[in-house]
């Protein structure tokens, strides 16, 4: 159980940092391919850091998904009555779901079609199916993690819900509390 507890806080986050650690690693090694004079420039380093960068906004999706800091109007919502707002969630929730759906449905489609043509990358002659399969990979956790921000929701629903403001103020004392915990610790 600790491990599913564990997957459903951090999974995307580690996979972000992963391929974030990645393009730096392999950044600074082309800086130093390039600099040393009988060292060879790193050819495939610019289309693999594309790639890993790519891979990291598709996982952002489920990620933002989860921790529901999608882009949204939260001031509208602060305005209108909790019930409102906690159906509007449930629509949010909804089309979410419905848009990562469609969207890894035409991924299949599309990703069918680069297996068939066998297309490789230009620079490190990888299957382009591979980074195919990381857009499917984002849209798909996407729309799993929009099903399960439904389900949270309605089982919070009668739960009174912070406003942008009482949601701010209670970051910061978060914040605070750890920044003190963090400064206690060091002495």
């Amino acid at each position: 159980m600790k491990v599913v507890k564990w997957l459903d806080e951090h999974f995307e986050e580690y996979v972000m940092v992963f391929f974030l650690v990645l393009i730096a690693c392999v950044m600074m090694a082309q800086v130093i391919f390039n600099k040393v004079p009988f060292l060879h420039s790193l050819e495939w380093a610019e289309e693999f850091c594309r790639f890993a960068w790519i891979g990291s906004v598709f996982i952002s999706l489920p990620y933002t998904i989860r921790k529901g800091s999608m882009l949204r109007v939260n001031v509208l919502l602060d305005m209108v009555p909790q019930a409102v707002r906690k159906v509007v969630n449930l629509a949010v929730d909804l089309v979410t779901v419905a848009s990562m759906v469609l969207l890894a449905y035409y991924s299949v489609e599309v990703l069918q079609g680069i297996i068939e043509s066998g297309e490789t990358s230009p620079a490190m002659r990888w299957p382009m199916s591979a980074m195919y399969v990381l857009v499917l990979a984002g849209f798909a956790l996407g729309a799993l993690r929009g099903v399960q921000m439904f389900i949270i929701h309605i089982m919070h629903f009668n739960e009174k819900e912070l406003s942008t403001i009482e949601q701010t103020m209670a970051d910061a004392a978060e914040e605070a509390a750890a920044g003190k915990k963090a400064e206690g610790g060091d002495k």
